[in-house]
C-alpha cells in the first residue's frame, strides 16, 4: 500500500539543516519510528509532498526550503514584553526565565504561544515567537517502515491511535 490521503504512514529518518551532511535536528530510530495520519495538514507542507505516493522499504532523501517548512523567519515575531508578566507573588521564577528557554505564553483571546526567551533585561524580556526551525532549509533522509489504511476513528479524530487504548 503506497502513501495517500487517510493512510497511517511509520517511518525512520535523519533530519539535518541544509543537506545531508549538515547539523543533526532530529534523529527517529528503527525503534520507535514517526507514525502519522498522512494527508490531514499535520505535517509541513514540503514533508507530506515529498513523502506521497512511497512504499513500505523504499527510501527517501529530499530538501525543503523554509517556504515549505517552517515559514521564513520574521523580526516582527520578536517582542519585548514588560517582565512583570513574568511575575507571581512579585518574584520572577529563574528557573522558567531563562535565555533559551521556550515559555507558553496566552494573549487576551485565549490564544496560546510558544515564545522562545532571548534576553532578560531590568524592565523587558525579549521574546521569539518564531517556530525554532523557521528560515531554515531542512533535509531529510530515511525510508518508509509501514503504511495501513486508518481506522474509522483515527479519521474521525484526525490523528493515529496506538496500538493500546486510547483515550482523550
Amino acid at each position: 500500500m503506497k502513501i495517500e490521503k487517510n493512510t497511517v504512514v511509520s517511518l525512520i529518518y535523519k533530519l539535518t539543516e541544509n543537506d545531508q551532511d549538515g547539523n543533526v535536528i532530529e534523529e527517529v530510530a528503527e525503534t520507535s519510528p514517526f507514525t502519522f495520519l498522512f494527508g490531514h495538514g499535520n505535517l509541513i507542507p514540503g514533508f507530506e509532498n515529498s513523502v506521497a505516493n512511497l512504499n513500505p522499504s523504499e527510501t527517501f532523501a529530499f530538501t525543503v526550503t523554509p517556504e515549505e517548512g517552517y515559514g521564513i523567519y520574521s523580526e516582527e515575531n520578536v517582542a519585548e514584553l514588560p517582565i512583570a508578566i513574568f511575575m507571581q507573588d512579585g518574584k520572577v521564577d529563574n528557573n522558567i526565565l531563562k535565555v533559551g528557554n521556550v515559555i507558553p505564553l496566552q494573549d487576551n483571546e485565549g490564544h496560546v504561544f510558544q515564545g522562545t526567551v532571548k534576553h532578560i533585561g531590568l524592565e523587558q524580556v525579549k521574546m521569539d515567537f518564531n517556530h525554532p526551525l523557521a528560515g531554515k532549509t531542512l533535509h531529510f533522509k530515511g525510508h518508509v517502515v509501514d503504511v495501513r489504511e486508518a481506522s474509522a476513528e483515527e479519521l474521525a479524530h484526525g490523528h493515529v491511535h496506538g496500538a493500546h487504548e486510547h483515550n482523550h
